[in-house]
């Protein structure tokens, strides 16, 4: 078992209270079970929760819709498991998912995870998101630095020349300069 999956077990054990239903569902191989738990009336988000989780990195495309639900959620373990199972996944939807997520302005005080999900998939879809998403971040008293500091990271990692504009313009910002410096020098032909 890996360490996503039992930091996510151990979380939705506890949701579930130990209920039976949750130790069947974590005992389950049966992927046809796990993806009606997706689309059953009545089920709890925690087991909606595991049976995408499961699906997701067992590579079972049902599970896209749920993860990128689960993504964009208020709670950021429940973001941070998405995130992990949509990068295993391997649903060509999901950078364009994520993209969406990350550049959503009502949404980005739960950008941070699409933002590093597509550091990850470095997809021709996460380089624009994150140069967008860092402009934005760039205004004066923006709240999200968190954000911000993860697509200058992200750039950096990425490598891609389009983002020294947006990291030049980074370098203005106290909480930023530091890992702007750094992303720069990632980026080829940098001086």
């Amino acid at each position: 078992m890996d360490e996503e999956l039992r930091s996510l077990t151990e979380r939705l054990r506890q949701e579930a209270g130990g209920s039976a239903a949750y130790e069947r569902l974590v005992a389950t191989d049966d992927p046809d079970g796990l993806a009606r738990v997706l689309t059953e009336p009545g089920r709890p988000l925690w087991a909606r929760e595991l049976a995408a989780y499961r699906l997701g990195v067992a590579g079972d495309r049902r599970a896209f819709e749920a993860l990128v639900l689960l993504l964009n959620h208020r709670d950021p373990p429940r973001c941070a498991a998405a995130a992990h199972a949509l990068a295993r996944l391997g649903d060509p939807r999901t950078a364009r998912a994520a993209a969406a997520l990350a550049t959503n302005e009502l949404r980005v005080a739960y950008a941070l995870h699409p933002v590093r999900l597509l550091v990850l998939l470095r997809a021709p879809e996460s380089v624009p998101a994150l140069i967008t998403t860092l402009q934005r971040r760039l205004r004066p008293h923006d709240p999200y630095r968190r954000v911000a500091l993860a697509c200058v990271e992200g750039l950096g990692s990425l490598g891609d020349p389009r983002a020294r504009p947006v990291l030049n313009e980074a370098l203005a910002h106290p909480a930023l300069a530091e890992a702007a410096v750094r992303a720069l020098g990632l980026i080829p032909g940098q001086r």
